[in-house]
């Protein structure tokens, strides 16, 4: 990226009125630290110093523990049972056979034979041991693949919606998703040097020419979404792109700004976000558009308090009128009106799908983006003679795609075979989960091993009242900082302690509305009689073809949360 110099933000002056992560990444010269000497260390699985265990998610690896053992461990008086978490930089979730070939040998050696689909279109490696760090990074490598950014306070990445039916459009705008992806990736070498055992060289130009040495305030998420679908539900996106085409192909995007899921559950102030949208801006002042709104972001996020820094903060402090216009300002023009636009789905296709070219695509689901080892023993049989790719769904799933009409019946055998029919309720299509336990440091209850249990009995209540079949979203996390998205699902539980929940009613089925916090600290219990009720309800008096959540709030059992400025 180029850089700015009219900077606001000025780290040789104002450092020590900064927050310390900020002092922390100054002085990391550009992401190094002590990594590498720390990952030498063989007295400890961990990484020793705490700033490296920061600095190494900018690399895309989170250092954790198994807390099922936790305990057991500390009573023996032995050090917590570290691993790691990896997570690929994987631009609209494509990925060629081959990239998969590689990710599955890299997963049975190092990664416990897990593979993890996550909701932001990527790979995650769990169970990862300190000394398999490298192995995995250098494989990645040879299958052009690498985990820069994947995490930390830079630009995360980059969504595209997948919609195998409109085969053309998605090539162009998937295209555009790794182009930007590469963009705004860091420059500095710290990654190469580190994990491919490349030299340092010395040179006079500036390492960092746009982030410089503290990079973003906070993580920065940036998706395109294709309409009708906002599979990346694309106002939870600090920098949400929405594709706008005529017949003749792409013209530009519709630009939202601010949005975002994380809140802290012990304080108030912090809250879950719609992107407002402020224009268009045609396809060829894409990158110009989406260095500005990084810009300004970089300048004026909040570096003193974290809990206040992302970009949805930036926007409700300054005003969006200002945000807007020093968005102009440095793009070096205005936003167009915004064009008319409508989504109609946030879910996945099922079945086989046909697109302009021909060529045939198939869903795969996948639960909670979980890939065990039958399922790993599945995609590697079709990987190795797959001639098209694999697209990795927001919603988790796997899509199997540009597959000649030749090969349809032997795709269906080979999945058939191994996982058994894959087509889930209704239900189940439009839930997902966040890790949690046993890995995730964050998590205060169960998310991903406890839904499918749960929704069973959710499903129960559904068919009782003759309603199996109506797609609802349901999405649940481990604590309150919202990694599935749940503030925009119809039915959606945040965990605060060991089987207990806040339960949160009322979103929008296609990403357009927050929902609303109606019970907290609640056990499986009170969430089953809560529902049930409002399913009854719903069932008894629901108009034709009514959503969940549009029901809730037209029936006045919620408040209503405020839509976006979706237009049509």
């Amino acid at each position: 990226m180029s850089q700015t110099t009219d900077r606001s933000f000025d780290i040789s002056q104002s450092l020590d009125d900064l927050g310390p992560d900020e002092r922390m990444k100054e002085s990391s010269d550009f992401l190094r630290g002590t990594i590498a000497e720390g990952l030498l260390d063989r007295i400890t699985g961990a990484v020793p110093s705490e700033h490296d265990v920061k600095l190494m998610k900018f690399h895309g690896i989170y250092q954790q523990d198994d807390r099922d053992v936790r305990d057991e461990r500390r009573r023996q008086k032995l050090e917590p049972a570290f691993q790691f978490m990896i997570r690929v930089r994987l631009p609209g979730g494509v990925c060629t056979p081959s990239q998969w070939l590689m990710l599955d040998e890299l997963a049975r050696r190092h990664g416990g034979e897990t593979l993890r689909v996550t909701t932001r279109q990527t790979f995650q490696f769990h169970w990862v041991l300190k000394g398999s760090l490298r192995p995995i990074i250098q494989g990645l490598h040879e299958a052009l693949l690498d985990t820069v950014a994947a995490c930390g306070d830079d630009s995360r990445g980059v969504m595209c919606t997948v919609d195998p039916r409109s085969s053309t459009l998605h090539a162009e705008v998937a295209s555009l998703a790794k182009q930007v992806s590469d963009h705004v990736i860091p420059k500095t070498r710290a990654y190469h040097e580190i994990w491919y055992g490349t030299q340092r060289i010395a040179s006079s130009a500036p390492e960092e020419p746009f982030y410089g040495p503290t990079y973003l305030p906070r993580k920065f998420k940036i998706g395109f979404a294709l309409p009708p679908s906002n599979d990346i539900d694309v106002f939870s996106q600090d920098l949400g792109l929405i594709a706008i085409a005529d017949d003749n192909g792409l013209e530009g995007f519709n630009v939202v700004i601010g949005g975002g899921m994380g809140r802290t559950d012990k304080d108030p102030s912090t809250y879950p976000r719609l992107a407002s949208l402020i224009g268009f801006v045609p396809a060829e002042n894409l990158m110009a558009c989406v260095e500005a709104v990084m810009g300004v972001q970089r300048d004026y996020g909040n570096r003193k308090n974290r809990q206040h820094a992302r970009f949805k903060y930036t926007i409700d402090n300054k005003g969006i009128d200002w945000v807007r216009e020093e968005i102009e300002r440095r793009m070096g023009m205005s936003f167009a009106k915004a064009r008319a636009f409508e989504f109609t789905s946030n879910g996945d296709p099922y079945g086989w799908q046909k697109s302009p070219d021909g060529l045939f695509h198939r869903t795969v689901y996948i639960e909670n983006g979980r890939l065990n080892l039958r399922a790993l023993d599945v995609f590697r049989e079709i990987a190795q003679s797959h001639s098209g790719s694999f697209r990795l769904t927001p919603n988790q799933n796997i899509i199997i795609s540009g597959v000649q009409e030749n090969q349809r019946k032997k795709l269906d055998s080979i999945i058939l075979k191994q996982l058994g029919p894959d087509q889930p309720s209704a239900l189940r299509q439009n839930a997902m989960a966040c890790v949690a336990l046993p890995t995730c440091g964050l998590a205060m209850a169960e998310s991903e091993r406890y839904l499918p249990e749960l929704l069973d009995k959710v499903e129960a209540i559904l068919a009782a009242n003759n309603l199996a079949n109506v797609p609802i979203t349901f999405r649940m996390t481990g604590c309150p900082n919202g990694c599935s998205r749940p503030y925009l699902a119809e039915i959606a539980l945040t965990g605060r302690a060991p089987g207990k929940y806040n339960l949160y009613l009322g979103g929008g089925f296609h990403g357009q509305r927050l929902n609303r916090l109606v019970a907290e600290n609640i056990g499986e219990e009170a969430i089953l009689n809560i529902l049930s009720a409002h399913i009854e309800s719903y069932a008894r008096e629901r108009e034709t073809n009514e959503h969940f959540g549009d029901f809730l709030v037209r029936t006045g059992k919620i408040e209503n949360a405020a839509n976006t400025g979706t237009s049509k």
